[in-house]
């Protein structure tokens, strides 16, 4: 159950990061993430799309 656990919460991030994003893709972001050399992962950006709004459209405002 361990590993559904933490396959469940990565899947919610994954959510939660995409239905913030709008326009952009998640994968499309994820890959300008990486390639821009952005190293936060998907549980930070998950908790600042919620609650810091502000923060993360900082964020994807400099990946795009």
């Amino acid at each position: 159950h361990r590993r559904d656990k933490k396959n469940d919460f990565r899947k919610l991030w994954n959510v939660r990061i995409n239905a913030s994003l709008g326009e952009m893709s998640y994968s499309k972001f994820i890959g300008a993430m990486k390639k821009k050399g952005i190293a936060i992962d998907r549980k930070i950006l998950a908790g600042l799309a919620q609650t810091n709004p502000e923060v993360f459209n900082k964020i994807v405002a400099q990946v795009a």
